[in-house]
């Protein structure tokens, strides 16, 4: 995929896109409390933040339109110990408080994805404060990912998972196409509680399909 059939912008442009790997990802699943377990695929906001990291202006935003799905979908598990007593980040750099990490240790497992690659498809959307063009900044993306070059180290949903990119090639998307139920499409931290959107997601031959916009919700144990 090349951008054709994808939404294109108002001056007619195709979206920009970015080929991503690695060797695990955890696209967490908000709405479980406890337990992490991961979306099959990657999400708009996890696509998001690798695009940020890769290229972050505050005159403009990402809007992911598509995700190709490369390699197929693998999963696997990890039990490990954690903690339930956090100390506050005040308390953490005075030193006044010691955590007893064997008195409130707990186990869990986490669900994620294995040996992974995608191909993300998005759009420059300019803010009011912009001083270019969206075809100047899409042009200093694509500089970017041909250099290797990024603000951060992109990662794949969690900061355990870390991300590599270059440009997209033909790679054809996995042939698998089948519902994948409600899925997180933004969160806005700007607001208290923090304010989630969600849409219906669904594989389409590999490709995940992103609308422009989804339907508010809370999260629910």
């Amino acid at each position: 995929m090349t951008g054709r059939g994808l939404p294109r912008t108002t001056d007619g442009a195709p979206p920009v896109a970015v080929q991503v790997w690695g060797d695990g990802a955890l696209f967490t699943r908000p709405e479980l409390k406890v337990e992490r377990v991961t979306y099959p695929v990657m999400t708009p906001t996890a696509a998001v933040g690798v695009l940020e990291a890769i290229f972050w202006k505050p005159e403009f935003q990402w809007r992911v339109v598509a995700i190709e799905v490369l390699n197929p979908i693998r999963q696997a598990t990890i039990r490990r110990n954690e903690t339930t007593d956090l100390a506050s980040l005040s308390d953490a750099a005075a030193g006044r408080r010691r955590i007893d990490t064997v008195a409130t240790r707990v186990q869990r497992n986490t669900v994620y994805l294995t040996n992974v690659a995608y191909r993300i498809h998005a759009h420059v959307e300019l803010r009011a404060r912009a001083t270019k063009t969206a075809a100047a900044y899409r042009d200093q993306f694509r500089r970017r990912v041909s250099r290797g070059a990024c603000f951060s180290q992109p990662y794949l949903g969690t900061r355990e998972f870390s991300a590599f990119f270059r440009d997209p090639d033909d790679t054809p998307p996995i042939d698998l196409t089948e519902d994948l139920g409600i899925m997180l499409h933004s969160i806005d931290h700007s607001v208290t509680p923090a304010r989630f959107t969600w849409f219906t997601a669904r594989l389409d031959h590999g490709v995940l399909h992103v609308p422009r916009t989804g339907i508010t919700g809370q999260v629910t144990s």
